[in-house]
């Protein structure tokens, strides 16, 4: 007997979804706190891999001495470029009641035998010892990358002869070497002198680049990318380079501190910026002769020079700690 209401058929493609999911969500919703919010946020952070540069950075942030190397580097370049605003003195001008006086309200650091103070004196010469530092030392670190990295991915002659300069060089008596070449620098630009710092301080990374070099030509990528046609620029850019990036970075940081020093050195022995420009080893030099009757002269620019050389030396230490840490297990 048939049923005046018969009941339809069920259709699975019109069938309501389950509520249960949508009540759960909701309830999930509704009973989450901030807290438990963060604490979500914070294990998706944990779980996410850190790449190289944030790892980099963050066993850089536990390093007492990168930060010790930070405030007293950016003083000193905070000094160097800002430094001369608030003094009455521009550099080369004389004080005709001044002569050599010792640091005072007038003169904050003192005057020299004719009167120049020598606050504006150290503000130019701290700012171009820290102009070619800054530049000496990534322009050879850049000569060191394209030479080393070129010679130990093409190899052969090439490499012989590279080879051969840098043995050259690395033989040669640098600082005579200057000497000789002095007269040819006395009228010229201090371009000149961040060209010959960085011309003679590239062998020894270098050396280390083609080295490195001609282990990762070999490898896989390397390989398809040579097969597949790439020009050996941009293997070299894409595929060389940034594996010894690192080392590069390493050699740059550290490396402001020797061209500094080998500009200090230049000027100490009349090589390097002549007069009436001032850096700080003209300072220095014509300081040394009055050490114990002038302290100051002498005193002030030595003490900016050690403190200099020292935040330097320790940012390129614990960068490289950082980028390598096996490097501070090895030294110690």
């Amino acid at each position: 007997m048939s049923s005046s209401n018969p009941i339809p058929p069920v259709n699975d493609a019109t069938e309501l979804p389950e509520a249960v999911p949508a009540t759960e969500e909701l309830a999930e919703t509704t009973s989450s706190t901030p807290n438990d919010k963060r604490q979500r946020k914070a294990e998706k952070k944990r779980q996410k891999p850190l790449s190289r540069w944030a790892l980099v950075w963050r066993r850089l942030k536990r390093k007492p001495n990168f930060w010790i190397g930070v405030i007293v580097l950016g003083a000193i370049v905070l000094f160097a470029i800002f430094g001369n605003i608030p003094n009455v003195y521009e550099l080369g001008e004389t004080d005709s009641y001044s002569y050599n006086s010792p640091p005072s309200g007038q003169h904050w650091f003192g005057t020299d035998a004719i009167g120049v103070d020598l606050y504006a004196s150290m503000v130019e010469a701290l700012r171009k010892s820290l102009l070619i530092g800054l530049l000496a030392a990534p322009a050879a670190t850049l000569i060191a990358a394209f030479v080393g990295s070129l010679a130990g991915y093409i190899g052969g002659k090439l490499e012989t002869f590279v080879n051969w300069v840098i043995n050259l060089l690395l033989v040669l008596p640098v600082f005579y070497v200057l000497m000789i070449i002095s007269p040819l620098l006395s009228n010229v630009s201090w371009i000149v002198i961040v060209v010959a710092i960085a011309g003679f301080g590239w062998m020894v990374m270098a050396q280390i680049v083609k080295n490195q070099t001609k282990s990762l030509k070999d490898r896989e990528y390397v390989k398809a990318a040579r097969y597949m046609g790439v020009g050996t620029t941009t293997i070299l850019a894409r595929h060389i380079i940034p594996n010894v990036a690192s080392l590069l970075i390493i050699d740059a940081a550290l490396g402001v501190s020797g061209a500094i020093l080998a500009e200090t050195s230049l000027s100490f022995f009349g090589l390097g910026i002549q007069p009436p420009d001032v850096s700080l080893g003209t300072l220095i030099a014509n300081g040394q002769n009055a050490v114990l009757t002038r302290w100051w002269l002498f005193v002030i620019p030595a003490a900016f020079l050690v403190a200099l050389l020292t935040a330097v030396n320790l940012l390129g230490d614990a960068l490289r700690d950082a980028i390598d840490p096996t490097s501070e297990v090895n030294r110690a």
